[in-house]
């Protein structure tokens, strides 16, 4: 066979994209079927056979059958790893959104002797004002 022609090439890069394509979707749906908690091990199992033995169907019956789903999960386990730096961000730095929680941050450096008074008294007036 000669693939020296130009159409032979694109022929060919096409088909090579279907191909990645289509291995893309079907370890997409394979993440989410085990990232999935609510599904039973026999539903899992099935989803596996199908999608094993089957590729191209399995992977295609599984779009339109949990597509839905498959986004919605998605989004919340983008949601609630957000949520998680977010929280991770204000603990690391250490702010305490209520003046009086500052204030006993403040209290807490002093006793340690940390800071001293007068650093104490400028650390309450910032929380206060």
């Amino acid at each position: 066979m000669n693939t020296n022609s130009f159409w032979d090439v694109l022929l060919w890069s096409f088909w090579f994209f279907i191909w990645i394509a289509a291995l893309m979707v079907w370890f997409r749906c394979l993440m989410d079927l085990f990232g999935d908690h609510t599904l039973s091990g026999w539903g899992k199992a099935g989803w596996v056979i199908l999608l094993i033995f089957v590729p191209w169907l399995g992977a295609l019956i599984y779009l339109i059958a949990r597509g839905r789903s498959m986004g919605e999960r998605q989004m919340k386990a983008l949601a609630e790893q957000q949520a998680a730096q977010q929280e991770y961000i204000k603990q690391a730095a250490g702010t305490t959104s209520s003046p009086a929680g500052q204030i006993a941050d403040a209290r807490a450096l002093l006793d340690s002797g940390a800071i001293n008074q007068t650093e104490f008294d400028s650390l309450k007036a910032k929380a206060l004002a």
